[in-house]
């Protein structure tokens, strides 16, 4: 390995998490950089010190003490974090993402205390181009940006939701070896109209009710031209944006900067590569299914119009395809009679005089259940944020018609899920191939992070100018290509999270990126050697 020639003072040196080996920097470069003295005499191996890491970690009581351990811990030694999180992947990505990620963005302003990424918020909307302009990143990978609107199933957390690129960063370094030096994390501050926040005198974001209309749309348009004129290369990730905001940016921009939307694209992907690792142990085809969804928000109709597009590749017309999707929403079955429905949903809008003798309330609105009873749906989704909204009688009713009935109740945090898991299997008698939104123990999570870190990589190491909706679903028959299901029917749709690496790398290479380019971009937590510049 080839040293590292450095300027820096030794203080600068062990504040640098970046850099800052901390009891592994040897005697040779202790006399370089002169070190000595400011550490314990023993040279520690990174190994040793994963192992001291650890059995601290272990002694914290909490979840949020954990996470506030692991936070420190990244805050002082990068290095050293994401060893450990990899050599403990399973034990600490919930603790570094959902859930913990959603309690930590409600009490992000008690929480907070060391800067990491960039905060751009609405009164310093004239110095956003200087801001940018003077980062000291010399080169960017990635970015992830939120406004905080809609983080998880929790709704405005203003500028907690922070701590959502925060994470997602930090799954970007895990699992695509994108260099942590070489991703941003963006909080759009635009305000917040959770009145909540507004009267905490301990808020550290903007106290203003959410700007919106065109004061919104020009702030984002000057964000998003700033970045593109610092790093033109870069990948932009839109993350957490409530639905009348989120496919509009994304289809706005999508042609000027390399983007996607993680919980439109990310989570569709992620979904589909589950139904599809569902389908071959069925022995399946998708365009021979019947979807019911509870939830039509952005995230619902991104897995529904990626859904599509596949079933359109496996021959059917769009048309067809979209006569597969039953979406449930607030009013009910969306179907062409109804009042409050956009234009995204009036796609999948049953014909009423088709779907009208359905309806058991007298206000004709068509609930979950009469859609499972009259529509006989094999897939049944939620994103929806309703907790236990897929009740028994649905659940049983779905198991009455359909064999192996795919169940994905999928909002997150934990208390916003759909169904329990264990209830569904009791309903169906274990008949039931599910997948969850939040962890559940023994159950796959379907996580985004299965998907968005591979897909970024592939990007990223090819040099590609736009991410496609083909990428997202390449990288989702690659993902079920990896499914364990495939092998064991007792095992579950995703793989083990110590293969998500693996995965990462295969769904890269099937998104563009030659393998020689991927394995050069993918970066591994290990130390370098330093010496100090003659």
């Amino acid at each position: 390995m080839n040293s590292i020639k450095l300027t820096l003072k030794p203080s600068e040196i062990l504040d640098n998490p970046l850099i800052n080996k901390g009891t592994a920097f040897t005697q040779e470069e202790r006399d370089s950089l002169g070190l000595h003295g400011l550490l314990p005499y023993h040279v520690s191996s990174i190994e040793e010190q994963v192992v001291r890491r650890y059995a601290n970690f272990m002694e914290r009581p909490s979840q949020l003490a954990k996470y506030t351990f692991l936070s420190s811990l990244q805050n002082r030694n990068e290095i050293l974090f994401y060893r450990l999180v990899l050599e403990h992947i399973s034990e600490m990505l919930p603790l570094i993402y959902t859930p913990t990620v959603g309690e930590v963005s409600l009490d992000y302003s008690l929480l907070y205390h060391q800067h990491r990424g960039i905060y751009l918020s609405y009164p310093l909307k004239d110095k956003i181009d200087e801001i940018i302009a003077h980062l000291p990143n010399p080169d960017i990978d990635v970015v992830v940006a939120t406004d905080g609107e809609r983080i998880l199933g929790l709704g405005d957390v203003g500028v907690g939701g922070m701590a959502i690129p925060l994470g997602k960063l930090a799954l970007y370094t895990l699992f695509g070896g994108i260099h942590p030096a070489r991703s941003l994390p963006i909080m759009l501050d635009v305000g917040t109209n959770n009145q909540e926040l507004l009267n905490n005198p301990l808020y550290i974001g903007w106290r203003h009710p959410r700007i919106s209309g065109d004061e919104y749309y020009a702030f984002v348009d000057a964000f998003v031209k700033a970045l593109k004129k610092r790093f033109p290369k870069v990948l932009l990730q839109w993350e957490d944006f409530a639905k009348p905001h989120a496919r509009p940016l994304l289809e706005k921009y999508r042609g000027q900067i390399c983007s996607f939307n993680d919980d439109i694209q990310g989570t569709a992907a992620v979904v589909l590569g589950g139904i599809l690792s569902a389908l071959k142990h069925n022995k399946k085809q998708l365009k021979a299914q019947k979807i019911a969804m509870l939830g039509g928000g952005s995230a619902g109709l991104g897995i529904a119009n990626l859904i599509v597009h596949a079933m359109m590749l496996g021959g059917l017309s769009e048309k067809e395809a979209r006569k597969n999707f039953y979406i449930v929403d607030i009013d009910g079955l969306i179907h062409t009679k109804l009042d409050r429905i956009d234009h995204e949903q009036m796609k999948f809008a049953h014909n009423f005089d088709e779907v009208k003798g359905w309806a058991r309330s007298p206000h004709g609105k068509i609930a979950l259940l009469e859609v499972i009873q009259h529509a006989k749906p094999t897939i049944l989704i939620g994103v929806s944020a309703q907790p236990n909204a897929f009740t028994e009688d649905i659940v049983k009713t779905m198991a009455s018609y359909t064999q192996r009935p795919i169940i994905f109740p999928l909002s997150n945090p934990t208390s916003r899920s759909e169904a329990k898991p264990e209830d569904l299997i009791r309903w169906t008698n274990g008949n039931a191939i599910i997948a969850t939104g939040s962890p559940f123990p023994g159950v796959p999570q379907c996580n985004n992070v299965y998907i968005f870190p591979g897909v970024g990589l592939g990007v990223v190491a090819s040099g590609a100018q736009q991410v496609t909706d083909e990428m997202f679903i390449r990288a989702a028959e690659v993902l079920s290509e990896h499914s364990p299901l495939l092998k064991d029917p007792q095992a579950g749709l995703f793989p083990d999270l110590e293969k998500l690496r693996e995965v990462s790398r295969a769904i890269a290479i099937a998104v563009g990126a030659s393998a020689e380019r991927v394995d050069r971009k993918m970066w591994f937590p290990d130390y370098p050697t330093y010496t100090k510049t003659a």
